[in-house]
């Protein structure tokens, strides 16, 4: 799927962004790296031990010429929470990006943190060269009035590329993003959210209560949080053909709606 932006935007990167990643074998458990992109072209490859240099392509071992960013740590590590990560990036004005999913295997979470890595330099890079052959007066107007469109059209076809679960993968981690917004009194971020959400309830097929959720998500009472979590479990159970499980969450959303 490639980096997708949580934070920040794809055609103005930061130069520096908190990289997640979530296992395949569990989706709860979140990896995560910290991405930064020097301001002196530089190759990390230089200064990293024969193991990691390995897994480095080759092309970052000839030199130093070219804009290249570098995870710190170089391997995707298992310890903050999506929450945890959201705050901190809020805090630092770090981007923060979905890089995919990965495995316990440490090769392919380093390899996977240093790809990514090259990928958000590149889009860091692009967007450094286009501001300069801007003139000065222009390019923050130019960045600004164009970005949200962009990002809309951006956000919209990517969506449309996505799986049901993805789709849902996705929903699900806006609606902890929701939560945490309700927790913080942040209205903006809230609205924000609530926006993202419905866009990708919208695309889902009418059978996994979209608008449901975006409700639950966003409803200020922790009972929210609970139905929220229950119309998610149904989703699953619905895409997962497990349709033995459905009156048991059907029961309790029911319970849930009369307190």
């Amino acid at each position: 799927m490639g980096i997708q932006f949580l934070r920040g935007d794809s055609q103005a990167p930061r130069g520096h962004a908190i990289f997640i990643a979530r296992s395949r074998s569990n989706s709860q458990v979140v990896y995560s790296t910290y991405c930064l992109v020097p301001p002196i072209p530089m190759s990390i490859a230089k200064y990293l031990p024969p193991l990691f240099a390995a897994q480095i392509p080759s092309e970052e071992l000839q030199g130093a010429e070219n804009i290249s960013g570098m995870p710190i740590p170089p391997m995707l590590e298992e310890g903050m929470s999506l929450a945890q990560l959201e705050a901190l990036a809020e805090r630092r004005s770090d981007d923060l990006c979905d890089i995919g999913s990965t495995s316990t295997e440490e090769i392919e979470r380093m390899q996977l943190a240093t790809m990514s890595s090259q990928e958000y330099a590149q889009l860091y890079a692009t967007y450094i060269s286009h501001a300069s052959q801007l003139p000065a007066s222009h390019a923050k107007t130019a960045v600004t009035e164009t970005a949200p469109i962009d990002n809309l059209d951006a956000e919209e076809l990517l969506i449309q590329t996505l799986s049901e679960r993805q789709k849902l993968a996705e929903v699900g981690k806006l609606v902890g993003m929701a939560r945490y917004a309700l927790g913080g009194h942040d209205t903006a971020l809230l609205q924000d959210t609530r926006r993202r959400i419905e866009q990708f309830a919208r695309s889902l097929p009418e059978k996994y209560r979209g608008a449901e959720i975006v409700k639950a998500a966003t409803a200020p009472e922790e009972r929210g949080a609970k139905l929220a979590e229950l119309y998610l479990s149904r989703a699953y159970k619905l895409l997962d053909e497990d349709y033995a499980e459905i009156p048991r969450i059907e029961s309790a959303i029911r319970e849930l709606k009369e307190e």
